[in-house]
């Protein structure tokens, strides 16, 4: 196809394809994709939840889990955003949709931290008499974990302890599966939880997990 005709008739970015495809390079490749601004974590129950307490343990999982691509890309977050909502499909429940964000004293990739701040923010949303469906944390206001910025800290934990504590939790769930070891808040270890999400159709696994594989019988 003639570049030209390319551009003419599709786009620029079709154009460059064809040159691409005839040996002309056109388009850059990033060797490595810039830091996130913004990560977020957010799920739909697999059942409607109404209890506080269920709320955070669902709050605690997804605030674990972006504080885990928080430490992966090397960053700390100096705003938590949190939400809660109902679900706007059960147009025959009350509905509630409300979210808030808190500052952080230090910017930090501590996913205790994180978490205690998160928790905070969806106990003085919830309101008792709603099936919530869905419910997130976003963290924001991201910068390099290199950049610090010093505050007055009388706590004997020195900061050198939690990120050694980070970096070992994240290794042990990274070996042995996630979930291996995480903050109590999340709840304990077991049957799935009343906010699992819905998971019968699920792909399966073939290229990553042995137990995935199908079987292939003559």
């Amino acid at each position: 196809m003639s570049p030209a005709a390319a551009k003419a008739g599709w786009s620029v970015v079709l154009e460059k394809t064809v040159r691409e495809l005839n040996g002309t390079p056109c388009i850059e490749f990033e060797d490595e994709p810039p830091a996130k601004q913004q990560i977020a974590c957010t799920r739909s129950f697999g059942h409607p939840v109404t209890e506080l307490i269920e709320l955070q343990e669902a709050i605690t999982e997804f605030a674990c889990r972006a504080a885990e691509k928080l430490r992966k890309q090397g960053s700390h977050t100096g705003q938590i955003m949190a939400f809660i909502r109902t679900s706007p499909f059960r147009q025959q429940d009350p509905q509630y949709s409300r979210s808030a964000s808190i500052p952080l004293p230090s910017p930090t990739s501590d996913s205790a931290h994180i978490t205690q701040a998160a928790n905070a923010i969806v106990k003085r949303l919830y309101k008792p008499g709603f099936k919530y469906a869905k419910a997130g944390v976003m963290l924001m206001d991201l910068q390099p974990a290199t950049r610090e910025q010093l505050t007055l800290d009388f706590d004997e934990t020195m900061p050198e302890n939690r990120v050694r504590l980070m970096l070992a939790m994240d290794q042990l769930n990274q070996r042995y599966g996630r979930g291996t070891l995480k903050l109590a808040s999340a709840g304990g270890i077991g049957a799935l939880p009343v906010w699992g999400m819905k998971q019968e159709r699920k792909t399966s696994a073939y290229t990553t997990d042995w137990l995935g594989l199908p079987n292939a019988w003559s």
